[in-house]
């Protein structure tokens, strides 16, 4: 019986803990990624690009081949010559030369592989795509930080904000007020952002940028999707078909049954 009831305890405790891990999630409010530039080839070519240029540098994805983007309407000649560095083969994988122990001392810990990062960041609060597109255009100006760039949905990161050129430099903007519930201790409410430097995009320019680029790690997360979608709607298609022609053979046969 005490095995029973430490057993039911233990439950009941791990139970409150994911719960409140839940509530700990949802509580965080992401911007929505246009989920359209999934299926826009001009946009994940684009987000290829930028990931390539930006992103390849410290982080790798080594479940993907670089002449799978000919799925997303590049040509072979077009992978080598814009997208490959002149080491690198279009059978090869997208990996990165970076030494993980230089890394761990640069950064604090070794940057991860993104090609499932699309899905690996889904979470109550929203997809992994939502995840991106947020956090991407999060980043501020922080001098206590060892990069001097800091982050409001990944705050103390250890990553630096490689889009700065493109998006500018901006501060986070704090208003400080006593907690309602205890007058003596002091809280800092998050009130936006100032822009500090324009960037050699304007905001919207980089919050479609960076849609195209969280849209081709959505796609390099599953590149099957859209079609297995696709795939999916003609299978209800049939079945909705199917279920029609036998109901009506069904009452066909069984008119004359009383």
């Amino acid at each position: 019986m005490k095995k029973i009831l430490a057993s039911l305890l233990a439950a009941l405790l791990a139970t409150s803990a994911l719960m409140s891990g839940a509530h700990a999630n949802t509580a965080l409010v992401l911007d929505k990624f246009p989920k359209e530039r999934v299926t826009d080839l001009a946009a994940l070519q684009n987000g290829a690009k930028l990931f390539v240029n930006y992103c390849l540098n410290c982080h790798a994805a080594a479940f993907m081949r670089f002449n799978r983007l000919k799925d997303i309407g590049l040509t072979e000649q077009q992978i080598k010559d814009n997208l490959l560095f002149p080491t690198d083969k279009v059978g090869e994988v997208m990996k990165v030369s970076l030494d993980p122990k230089d890394a761990k001392e640069w950064f604090g810990a070794v940057p991860p592989d993104l090609t499932l990062v699309a899905r690996s960041r889904a979470s109550g609060s929203g997809t992994g795509a939502d995840y991106l597109y947020t956090y991407l255009r999060s980043f501020y100006r922080d001098d206590t930080r060892p990069t001097g760039w800091n982050n409001m949905v990944f705050p103390n990161v250890g990553m630096p904000h490689v889009l700065w050129e493109l998006q500018g430099q901006q501060a986070a903007k704090f208003v400080t007020h006593a907690d309602p519930h205890n007058p003596a201790k002091v809280e800092h409410k998050f009130e936006g952002y100032e822009a500090i430097t324009k960037g050699t995009l304007s905001p919207q320019e980089y919050d479609s940028a960076v849609a195209d680029l969280v849209a081709y790690l959505q796609w390099m997360a599953e590149p099957m999707q859209n079609q297995r979608k696709q795939l999916g709607v003609g299978v209800l298609i049939f079945l909705a078909i199917f279920t029609f022609i036998a109901w009506r053979l069904n009452a066909a046969y069984w008119k004359d049954v009383k």
